[in-house]
């Protein structure tokens, strides 16, 4: 079995105290699209805060498929807003960049 050097969850973000001060200085956080949680694995403090924030664990495969789903549809809502003789530019300016593709890592 492959070292796992992180955990995920799923857990939605209710804005202040949902990663306290103390937390951040123990535990390194990366949030992804659908509300998907990247923790260090093996740490006893990102267990707790997935317990705290009432996080749903998620395998790296179910956390990728949600991320996924999320960013597919970011592009298509993307690609389908077109306004007539807008230039790729002006659309950038506009709504952004096309949304990227993310791979969590194991």
């Amino acid at each position: 079995m492959a070292n796992k050097n992180y955990q995920y969850c799923v857990a939605e973000n209710w804005g202040k105290g949902f990663i306290e001060h103390s937390e951040s200085t123990k535990i390194t956080f990366s949030g992804h699209p659908g509300n998907v949680w990247q923790v260090p694995a093996n740490n006893k403090f990102a267990n707790l805060w997935i317990n705290k924030v009432l996080g749903v664990p998620k395998t790296c495969a179910e956390a990728q498929a949600i991320v996924d789903a999320v960013i597919t549809k970011a592009k298509s809502d993307w690609d389908a807003d077109n306004v007539d003789g807008e230039t790729s530019e002006e659309k950038d300016l506009r709504l952004g960049t096309r949304p990227l593709d993310i791979t969590l890592e194991e």
